[in-house]
């Protein structure tokens, strides 16, 4: 049964799409308002007008950034789920759940340098709100059993850094909004692979920062997610 939280939820979310609003973004009455700045350094996050958006791939509408977890607990309620606090160059951490229990112990998760996909909407996850999600790659061994790793940047890349795809055009991220109305991760998910060398690649197109490409540690040819 569709409940009426439900209809206000996707009643919001057409809403956001049609204005070109992230969630919870103030509409243009209040556009005069000081806004508070990102860390030092850090290129503020921008969003792409929708008629602005079509002639990019479908990648570059998406937006990942540079991130370190600061802070990781195990979900009081689901088991396969940790919490995170994660450093994304932005004025507070992002809290976001993942499902990598079964692939990571708390201290193999505390101070973890990632990307992290910043431009999905907030989803509840058994109870706990998550703004974003943690990309990793993900191959199945011989005994049928799955090995996961994180999609890493390279030391020198600075937190909150908007990651870019060798041979196109830098990105121009969408709303959340319009990123869950068309579709977009879906859209992209089946070019989300690691090379034979283990660098992170959507079609071929690898992750790069200005400190050089992002990569798994040895996963080569995995699907990422």
């Amino acid at each position: 049964m569709v409940s009426a939280l439900d209809i206000i939820n996707e009643a919001i979310a057409e809403l956001e799409a049609r204005l070109n609003l992230k969630p919870g973004e103030e509409t243009s009455s209040s556009a005069n308002k000081k806004k508070p700045n990102n860390k030092a350094g850090i290129a503020s996050k921008t969003e792409t007008p929708q008629e602005d958006a079509e002639d990019q791939p479908d990648i570059c509408k998406l937006e990942f950034k540079v991130g370190v977890i600061t802070k990781v607990w195990a979900h009081e309620k689901a088991d396969k789920l940790y919490c995170e606090e994660i450093d994304v160059g932005e004025d507070e951490p992002r809290q976001i759940a993942s499902g990598l229990r079964p692939h990571f112990s708390l201290e193999q998760m505390q101070g973890q340098r990632l990307l992290v996909m910043s431009n999905l909407k907030a989803k509840n996850l058994v109870g706990f709100k998550s703004n974003g999600m943690v990309l990793c790659a993900a191959q199945t061994k011989d005994d049928g059993t799955e090995k996961v790793e994180f999609v890493e940047p390279p030391d020198g890349a600075e937190i909150g850094e908007v990651v870019t795809f060798e041979g196109l055009p830098a990105p121009r991220p969408i709303s959340a909004a319009q990123v869950e109305k068309r579709k977009v991760l879906q859209a992209c998910a089946d070019g989300l692979k690691t090379t034979e060398e283990c660098l992170a690649a959507w079609n071929g197109h690898v992750f790069m920062t200005s400190a050089g490409p992002c990569k798994a540690k040895t996963i080569a040819g995995g699907v990422m997610r």
